[in-house]
This record gives structure tokens, sequence and C-alpha cells, in this order.
């Protein structure tokens, strides 16, 4: 009982802090993302194995808006018998956030954002025949469209934010799938 009081206790101190300073005009934000796409499994033998990781700088305008710059990796392993046949893409991304919503506090946040992508996409590492002599026809290609984001912010410390997303990109170019949904 005593360890459960000091942890309320530690974790109402982390908290407390001066709400109404968060999202000012002029702030900037590092902001490190990972997570999954097409689905909730991070099983690397499972068929539908897909994961993405990026990192943006953000920078605050009035209303708690924010503008977002950064970069992202997404990669998919589509099996064929018992091999991965890897699938990355590397893009990187410019986009607007609108803050919907946010408690009196300044403590959860959501927000609605549209971001430009572009970037590259390879499959198997370019390297065409598997060891039984199948080949790969698709090719590595450039990439081009945009993101829809549904994100909310939640602040543990003034340095500390949570963030849970959903995201809808869509990206021509791409021999495998023109839609992925990502879950971070």
């Amino acid at each position: 009982m005593k360890r459960i009081f000091f942890i309320l206790i530690t974790f109402s101190l982390l908290t407390i802090g001066a709400y109404a300073q968060r999202h000012l005009p002029g702030q900037h934000g590092l902001q490190i993302t990972a997570g999954t796409v097409n689905g909730f499994t991070l099983d690397e033998r499972n068929p539908n194995f897909a994961a993405h990781a990026g990192m943006a700088f953000s920078t605050y305008t009035k209303n708690g808006n924010r503008w977002v710059f950064g970069g992202e990796f997404l990669g998919k392993c589509h099996r064929y018998k018992n091999w991965c046949n890897p699938q990355m893409q590397f893009t990187g991304e410019g986009g607007y956030y609108l803050n919907i919503l946010s408690d009196r506090s300044k403590t959860i946040f959501c927000s609605a954002g549209l971001s430009a992508l572009a970037g590259y996409e390879t499959i198997r590492h370019n390297k065409k025949p598997f060891p039984d002599g199948a080949t790969i026809n698709n090719k590595d290609a450039f990439l081009y469209g945009g993101a829809i984001t549904l994100e909310t912010e939640i602040f543990v410390t003034d340095w500390l934010v949570f963030i849970a997303n959903i995201r809808e990109r869509a990206l021509a170019g791409s021999s495998v799938g023109l839609f992925n949904t990502q879950f971070g």
C-alpha cells in the first residue's frame, strides 16, 4: 500500500507545472514516433508484419496549431515460402496540424493534420531472384503523395508528451500498395 501511495505522489509531483505555457506560438518540439502498419501485429514471423518509425520537428503557430517537418521509415515483410521479401519506404514530410480540441488544464490536445510526402521505395534491397530461382518483378521507385493524421497528445510533464495517432498514407509510385494505415 505504501508503494502505491509513493508512486501516486511521485506521479502527481511530476505532472505539476505551468499548464498555460504549452503550445505557445514559436515553441518548438522534437517528435519521435513508432508503431504498426495495416494492423496491430509486431511479430516478425507474422505474414502481415509491418512497422514504422520516424522523427519530426514541429513549430507552433497561433491557437496551438503547428507545422511539422520530418522523415519516416516504413518496413513491411511480404512472405514467400520461408523467406521475407522486405519492402522499405523512406519518406520526408511537411504538414500542418490543426488543434481541434484541448482541455482547460492544457494536458490533453487533439489535432488533425494534412501532410505532403515524398520519398523512395525499395523492394528486397533491389536483389531480384530468390534462392529457389523465383524473381520479383516489382521495381524500386520514387514515391509522392500525402497523409491525413488524427493525433492525441497527453502531457506527462512539461517536457515529456505521450502521443497516440492514427494516420492514412496515400503514396503514388508504390508497386506494392497505394494506401497504408499507421497506428503509433
